[in-house]
């Protein structure tokens, strides 16, 4: 019989990274990119650009297809969504050393934004043009939303649960956020958790193109993500998926397991202001950083680095900005903050999975990614914002917050603490 929730809440530690992005095809591959600045924005080489006179032609696309790297089984039976998740995953498990575990005390929690939209759109295709005869027969699976995490749980054999929080942008965020609250309360010993996102497909570039939310310097890809600067203009559509395995501690110790850092807090809030656009004075994203904070019994004055949400919008930049200093005070001005999109492009449902584990890495290895592309910060964006090369974080106990905020008013906040 599994173990009954524990009366006093547990703590929760980080002890498997896995990552596959537009910047490399693991974690620590990715890590080792952002701080050195590399950009994995690109032209799309694909046909389809040209064929739908697309207004946008780049994005920043999977380092490393998973055809290269997976049984061609398994890329047949998951949309891309799945196969980056599945990579991920294992990649994540193997870090933390796939330990054994019973499977009813282990479980998945991993978001998309948006699904399997290269699955949908391509099988409704085979339906209008070839007849029903000829629509794949696992379509449904590989499209729902929910099956990059039911492909993780049967991996995995996981049975404590198999999440998949839709929350646009913050999905990846608040994935976390709820494998975080299933270890603290008892529920589960261990879990994946994370977001992933494959929507580099003509109908979503063109409907973000089509709202004014995508940069359009098509002529200079690379420095198109410009979070803070003067001259930003949208964000950069990106693909792939970042996963932790989150513990409990007293497991993780009794296995001797590596940590990385703690997950010490979880912030929620919504803003029910505007269906894409978030509070102008920040109101709702400062709440959930603030309750992060005090999620994790610290002050405002203990928090050392902020991964902020920062998708190089006008609009979206300067309000993230003063949120943060609506949360923190004067204690905004000396905390140095980073904006890792300015590399890794907006990877929707997995941004904040990804960001998560950058901040984890940058606790980890005490250095804060320099935000690139910032030739003219915005006035309006009155804050530390690393720039040039990678600071250095000072030496003993610290700890960082990293920011997801998605359409629909979503904001997540969560708080990691270093250990050592």
């Amino acid at each position: 019989m599994s173990p009954s929730p524990s009366p006093t809440p547990r703590r929760v530690v980080v002890t498997g990274l896995g990552a596959t992005t537009p910047v490399g095809g693991t974690a620590p591959a990715t890590w080792d990119a952002v701080l050195a600045g590399r950009s994995g924005a690109r032209p799309i080489p694909q046909e389809w650009v040209a064929e739908h006179e697309l207004p946008v032609t780049f994005a920043a696309q999977i380092h490393t297809p998973p055809s290269e790297v997976m049984r061609k089984v398994e890329v047949r039976r998951n949309d891309p969504s799945g196969q980056y998740a599945l990579l991920a995953s294992r990649e994540a498990w193997a870090d933390a050393g796939s330990p054994e575990i019973e499977p009813e005390r282990l479980g998945v929690a991993v978001g998309s934004g948006i699904g399997g939209v290269w699955t949908l759109l391509d099988q409704w295709e085979n339906l209008r043009t070839r007849g029903p005869r000829r629509v794949f027969p696992l379509t449904v699976p590989m499209l729902m939303p929910n099956g990059p995490a039911a492909a993780v749980s049967l991996d995995l054999s996981a049975r404590a649960g198999a999440h998949c929080p839709v929350s646009a942008c913050a999905s990846g965020a608040e994935g976390m956020g709820l494998a975080f609250s299933m270890i603290r309360s008892g529920r589960a010993d261990m879990m994946v958790a994370g977001g992933t996102e494959a929507a580099i497909h003509p109908l979503p570039i063109a409907a973000f193109a089509a709202m004014t939310a995508l940069s359009s310097r098509n002529d200079d890809p690379e420095r198109a993500s410009r979070p803070y600067d003067v001259d930003r203009d949208g964000f950069v559509m990106a693909e792939g998926a970042a996963v932790m395995v989150l513990e409990a501690e007293e497991h993780a110790l009794a296995r001797g397991a590596r940590i990385y850092a703690e997950l010490v807090g979880v912030g929620m809030s919504s803003d029910a202001y505007h269906i894409t656009a978030g509070e102008p004075d920040g109101a709702g994203a400062a709440r959930a950083m603030a309750e992060a904070v005090a999620d994790a019994d610290l002050s405002m004055g203990d928090i050392g680095h902020i991964n902020a949400h920062a998708t190089s919008t006008p609009v979206g930049d300067a309000a993230e900005a003063r949120a943060i200093r609506r949360a923190f005070g004067d204690h905004a001005d000396r905390i140095p903050v980073t904006a890792t999109k300015s590399m890794t492009g907006h990877l929707l449902g997995a941004a904040g999975a990804l960001e998560a584990v950058l901040t984890v890495q940058t606790l980890h290895q005490r250095q804060v990614p320099a935000t690139i592309n910032l030739d003219r910060q915005d006035p309006q964006i009155d804050l530390d914002v690393v720039t040039g090369a990678p600071r250095a974080l000072p030496e003993g106990d610290l700890a960082a917050v990293n920011n997801s905020f998605g359409f629909g008013g979503v904001n997540v906040a969560l708080a990691f603490r270093s250990r050592g």
